[in-house]
């Protein structure tokens, strides 16, 4: 391993003094959001829809998104107990679909398996569906205030910006997540106000115009949307949400090739998001 420009405590206190006064408090998700109610309790079933939202999309078109969603579905088991297409209806715009299956299904575990509570350690969370380690961490650590040691991309902005600046190789994770262990020891805060701090700050580092985390081993440039295997799958479910159609129906209206459709059709089935009945598809119930 590398011994990076290790400024730890000067990151540390930058943060800190930053989060005091720019701390995005108004994200819907935060407890302190709640302007009008008592209750500043962090809630496990909140931080799973926006989790499962932010991935891969940014926060502004988060935000009006997460607060129509869970208008709708206020708790884990109106969730559970909803019809996968009035998700996948109000899910419609934030694109990669299959998370809203993936939560759609995680609220039918928390209910059935564990009884409508959230587990509360990030290896029993990790066994709910579509929660992989950071998102079962981000709940353990803004829920229930556990010490985890996670990564994202605003964490990773910075680190990168303060610890790896002047590196010309590239920045693997796992030499980041050491320091990420020790900031959080030497912050001597709250976890979730560590983590909420690193990621207000990374935020304002990107709209200050610092863009590094090309310079990290896991940076993929998002491929273009325009033409692209998203832009069919969410057509197609669109149009399946409106109603029942055929091959040929989906392939006239999307405009594009009847393999790209009728690929993408046997995908969306192998996810679970669709059925075929007769010659029509229809959103899975």
């Amino acid at each position: 391993m590398r011994h990076p420009n290790n400024n730890l405590k000067k990151l540390v206190s930058t943060v800190a003094t930053f989060y005091k006064t720019e701390s995005r408090d108004h994200l819907p998700w935060r407890p302190a959001s709640r302007k009008d109610s008592q209750d500043k309790t962090p809630n496990p079933y909140h931080i799973l829809v926006s989790e499962m939202m932010l991935q891969q999309t940014q926060v502004d078109r988060v935000i009006p998104k997460y607060t129509a969603f869970i208008k709708t579905f206020p708790t884990v088991e109106t969730l559970a107990a909803a019809p996968l297409s009035n998700v996948l209806l109000l899910w419609s715009g934030l694109g990669y679909n299959r998370r809203a299956k993936y939560l759609h299904d995680a609220a039918k575990v928390i209910c059935s398996q564990y009884n409508k509570k959230f587990p509360k350690n990030a290896a029993e969370l990790e066994k709910l569906p579509g929660v992989g380690p950071y998102t079962a961490r981000a709940i353990s650590t803004f829920a229930y205030n556990q010490p985890e040691v996670f990564i994202e991309t605003n964490i990773r902005t910075v680190f990168t910006h303060f610890c790896f600046a002047e590196h010309t190789q590239k920045v693997s994770d796992a030499e980041i997540l050491p320091l990420v262990a020790r900031a959080l020891k030497e912050s001597k805060v709250e976890p979730r106000d560590f983590y909420a701090a690193l990621m207000d700050y990374g935020s304002h580092l990107k709209r200050s115009g610092v863009r590094i985390n090309n310079k990290s081993k896991h940076y993929t440039k998002q491929s273009k949307f325009e033409g692209s295997v998203r832009q069919l799958r969410g057509a197609i479910l669109r149009e399946l949400l409106q109603s029942p159609k055929t091959v040929s129906k989906l392939q006239k209206l999307t405009g594009r090739t009847l393999d790209e459709v009728q690929n993408e059709l046997r995908k969306l089935q192998k996810e679970k998001l669709l059925d075929k009945k007769g010659s029509r598809f229809v959103i899975k119930k």
